[in-house]
């Protein structure tokens, strides 16, 4: 059915295989997706046209053995780990009344992320996610003929020592106006103590606007079974 949106939720699924998996769906399947991962193992992960030399402290990513990936999307460069909640939407162009564009695309989560959310601070700000004037939410996209991809990396929580495989990247939102990752970032945990809660919550935000259809990490990895062109890999940091 056009207006469904198959669910798939993971937990601790290492967000290189996560990738992998959302280039092929996005790629080789027509159905739309929206998948739920909670955590992953540690890993940087940058936009495909991501120069790492400008984006992150090669000695330290190396010295610490973190794996460093390339997606196939665009967007900036985050560190990863346990405590990040990923949610992406795969999705045929055809069963909206938007034109797939960066920015409709971002107003259409921003609008499910406002009921999720439901606090008076959350908006959309230059691509990012914020609430007030910190960010808790990183965005990138992937548009082609007839699909789309949107996917967010979320901060439930993360330790500043982590943030330092980061440089202070060259282009920033202004918004940012100079400011270290910690004066610059927020945990999601202080607002919304209950991850499992607001989980459910977007749940029912998609119940309402789609039908819905619990899939499977088996059933995910058949629809998606034929060889297609990937983009994701992983680089050495050196």
């Amino acid at each position: 059915m056009a207006n469904t949106f198959k669910l798939l939720r993971l937990k601790n699924y290492p967000i290189y295989e996560q990738l992998l998996l959302e280039e092929k769906l996005l790629r080789a399947d027509s159905s739309n997706w929206c998948l739920i991962n909670e955590g992953s193992t540690p890993s940087i992960v940058m936009g495909i046209s991501g120069k790492k030399e400008e984006l992150i402290d090669c000695q330290k990513t190396t010295q610490d053995n973190i794996p460093l990936i390339k997606r196939f999307s665009g967007g900036g460069t985050v560190f990863v780990d346990e405590n990040t909640l990923f949610i992406t939407f795969i999705s045929q162009k055809n069963i909206h009344d938007f034109p797939a564009y960066p920015e409709p695309i971002m107003k259409w989560t921003e609008g499910i992320y406002r009921d999720v959310f439901a606090h008076p601070e959350f908006r959309l700000r230059e691509n990012d996610y914020v609430i007030g004037h910190k960010k808790f939410g990183g965005n990138a996209q992937y548009i082609k003929k007839d699909r789309w991809l949107h996917h967010t990396s979320f901060l439930w929580d993360y330790s500043p020592e982590k943030m330092q495989y980061l440089l202070h990247p060259k282009k920033t939102p202004t918004y940012r106006a100079g400011r270290s990752h910690d004066e610059f970032l927020c945990r999601m945990r202080e607002f919304f103590p209950n991850k499992e809660q607001l989980i459910n919550k977007l749940v029912e935000e998609m119940q309402k606007r789609f039908s819905l259809h619990m899939a499977s990490l088996e059933e995910a990895l058949e629809s998606c079974g034929m060889e297609v062109r990937q983009s994701t890999s992983v680089v050495s940091p050196t």
